[in-house]
């Protein structure tokens, strides 16, 4: 039946009841340690006067996208859990969407960003300085939002175009734009080639500037004649390489899957591998694997104590 709908019903995790607590307890755990993990970076980098830098300047910006990424989804799906209601409201539905796009694309965008600022480090190391200028830096993350911004009101203004919509049932617990175009009652052939069209250019352009950033480093590091110069050079995109893989590695497994061996169960799987596992490990991918984030990170705790 072809409905116009108020509000949308989000698939739970699992529907086991005595499963229910455990969930509330280990998503609940993974929130507060993300939040506190890039917390404690953001922190880090304004306290600490030899982390002002250009790199670390974008990594607490990475930080605070990463903390408004997964508060858009883990706090409802918390608060469902612990209510066990499944409703969201149609004008909540697109909120959610809106700023899940805003924060998943400014994570690209600065991902990208920071391996501009790392080939400029390793290519050109000479006129960094010159180069990166706060200017430049303050430009480049205002860009990376206005992008993303643009990018999360296309999909919303496509997603309100539906006018009415044969199912009210998401098979996900946050709002998937793609989802709504499925449940929806009208032909979407237009606005499913302008939606991935949009999605793929905002997800094209930053890993094509990624590869290239990359090519470009590792093309330099091979021309470094001694291995421990090499290695030295490597060691600085280490912690950035790895958040890279992670973050798009995550995010292409979630749609390959969903879209060759459809199954709401894994989708769901996947999306918290996506939403929740990659923003709460990042802050330890950079403090584990950077001396000098890991000694300024001992050296903020010792004064806070």
């Amino acid at each position: 039946m072809d409905t116009v709908v108020s509000e949308f019903f989000l698939t739970r995790f699992s529907d086991d009841l005595e499963l229910q607590p455990l969930f509330f307890g280990l998503f609940l755990s993974m929130y507060l340690l993300t939040v506190l993990g890039n917390l404690l970076i953001i922190l880090t980098v304004s306290s600490d006067s030899h982390l002002h830098t250009p790199m670390y300047f974008f990594l607490s910006n990475l930080s605070l996208a990463d903390i408004g990424f997964t508060s858009t989804t883990v706090p409802k799906m918390i608060m469902d859990i612990q209510t066990q209601s499944r409703v969201i409201s149609y004008v909540g539905c697109l909120t959610q969407m809106s700023f899940l796009i805003l924060f998943g694309c400014m994570d690209g965008m600065l991902l990208t960003v920071m391996a501009y600022d790392r080939f400029v480090a390793i290519c050109h190391p000479l006129h960094y300085s010159i180069i990166m200028n706060p200017r430049l830096c303050g430009l480049l993350v205002l860009v990376s939002f206005l992008v993303s911004l643009l990018d999360s009101q296309l999909h919303s203004l496509i997603v309100l175009q539906l006018t009415c919509f044969k199912d009210v049932e998401i098979s996900n617990f946050f709002c998937d734009p793609s989802q709504l175009l499925n449940l929806a009652c009208s032909d979407t052939f237009t606005n499913n080639i302008v939606m991935y069209f949009v999605g793929a250019i905002s997800g094209f352009l930053p890993i094509s500037g990624i590869f290239f950033s990359y090519y470009k480093i590792v093309s330099s590091i091979l021309r470094v004649p001694s291995t421990g110069g090499r290695y030295k050079a490597f060691s600085t995109c280490g912690s950035h390489l790895s958040v890279v893989c992670l973050f798009y590695g995550t995010a292409i497994g979630v749609y390959l899957g969903s879209a060759l061996l459809p199954s709401p169960r894994k989708d769901i799987v996947a999306s918290v591998m996506y939403t929740v596992v990659t923003p709460m490990l990042n802050p330890f991918i950079y403090s584990l694997r950077n001396r000098d984030i890991k000694s300024a990170l001992w050296r903020f705790l010792r004064r806070t104590a």
